[in-house]
C-alpha cells in the first residue's frame, strides 16, 4: 500500500511540475510592452491603490507608481490589455490620470491623505542631486539621507 501511495505522489508531483513549466513558456512567449503616464496622488496608500488598480486589468504584468514624478510605469500584454483599460481602472479607483478624470464619488471615497490637489502636475521629471538621489520637486535641505 505504501508503494502505491508513493507512486501516486510521484506521478502527481511530476504532473504539477509539467503543468507549471508549461505555463511559464506561455508567459515567456507573450509580447509585453512598457508604457508610462501621469497619475495624481500623494502617499503610500495612493501608491498601493494605484498599483492594485492597474494590476487588476487582465494582461498587466506589473505597475509601479512614482510618488514624486506622479507617474506610473506599466508592463502589459497588448493582446489582452489596452492603455485605455488601465487608465479607466485607475480612475475608477479614485485617481486622475493624464487621460481620464476620476469620478467625484470615487475621488471623495479616498482617505483624507489621498485626496490630492485636482490641479496637481503629473509626469514630472525627477531631479537628481549631487548625491545621486531622486528628489522630484521637493526640498531636502532640512535633513540628510
Amino acid at each position: 500500500m505504501k508503494v502505491i501511495t508513493l507512486i501516486v505522489s510521484m506521478a502527481l508531483t511530476t504532473l504539477a511540475t509539467t503543468v507549471s513549466f508549461g505555463q511559464d513558456t506561455k508567459t515567456e512567449k507573450a509580447s509585453y510592452k512598457l508604457a508610462s503616464f501621469g497619475v495624481r496622488g500623494n502617499c503610500g496608500m495612493c501608491k498601493a491603490t494605484i498599483e492594485k488598480a492597474a494590476n487588476s486589468v487582465d494582461g498587466v504584468r506589473s505597475a509601479v507608481w512614482n510618488k514624486d514624478a506622479k507617474q506610473v510605469i506599466v508592463s502589459y500584454d497588448p493582446a489582452k490589455a489596452s492603455l485605455d483599460k488601465i487608465h479607466q481602472a485607475i480612475a475608477k479607483s479614485g485617481y486622475d490620470t493624464d487621460k481620464v478624470t476620476a469620478g467625484k464619488k470615487a475621488y471623495n471615497g479616498l482617505a483624507g491623505c489621498c485626496q490630492y490637489d485636482r490641479e496637481q502636475k503629473m509626469s514630472q521629471k525627477i531631479k537628481k542631486s549631487e548625491d545621486g538621489h531622486d528628489h522630484g520637486d521637493h526640498d531636502h535641505s532640512g535633513h540628510q539621507h
